[in-house]
């Protein structure tokens, strides 16, 4: 795991006497998770074993998120601000972050960013071949079946738009959206590539 931005030896710890406050965003919905501190020795266990670890104010030692409950936080990405002294870190989480229960330490409840870990489930699903799995199933039946499926919820869309049931509308855009997903698969493509994609197309 390696740096982005900036080499340990470049940031700032000493501005805030050995700690620097460090940002956990969860690498998939880019939901921010919690805020922590680290000394220079949780940072190089957290890049060592690829696992946050922070300094704990109140126990006064290194604490490795998720030692007690197993809510671990896996390091995906580490950046560092433009003045070397805060870390971002994203992580996909294993379980809840607050101690509370709750996905962020923020009480944030959001479905935003949800079709990235619905994405992750459905490769999931796909890749380990999951018994009894609708998704698995039809991807199994290949990339033919797979677009079929796809025009027929869109063509299933198109009917429910002409009406004014709000709830089977969205119904069905939600089977359009998810079978998408599992084509994107097909095609060796992520969501993201798409997004890159309109993103491109924004800056013309």
């Amino acid at each position: 795991m390696q740096l982005l931005n900036e080499t340990i030896s470049q940031i700032d710890f000493a501005k805030g006497g050995g700690l620097i406050p460090v940002i956990i965003q969860n690498a998939q919905t880019l939901q921010v998770l919690m805020l922590g501190y680290m000394n220079q020795e949780a940072l190089e266990k957290t890049m060592k074993e690829q696992r946050v670890t922070f300094f704990s104010r109140t126990k006064n030692r290194l604490w490795t998120k998720g030692e007690s409950s197993g809510h671990f936080l896996e390091v995906k990405e580490i950046r560092v601000d433009c003045d070397q002294d805060t870390l971002l870190i994203k992580a996909l989480p294993k379980g809840p972050t607050c101690h509370k229960g709750t996905t962020s330490c923020f009480q944030e409840e959001t479905p935003k960013g949800f079709v990235y870990q619905l994405e992750q489930t459905i490769h999931q699903r796909i890749d380990n071949n999951v018994p009894n799995s609708y998704t698995s199933r039809l991807f199994q039946k290949g990339i033919n079946k797979v677009a079929q499926k796809v025009g027929e919820e869109a063509v299933e869309l198109v009917i429910e738009a002409k009406d004014n049931n709000a709830d089977l509308f969205k119904n069905e855009a939600a089977d359009l959206l998810y079978h998408y997903l599992i084509l994107l698969k097909a095609k060796g493509f992520q969501f993201s590539d798409i997004e890159a994609v309109l993103e491109e197309r924004s800056k013309k």
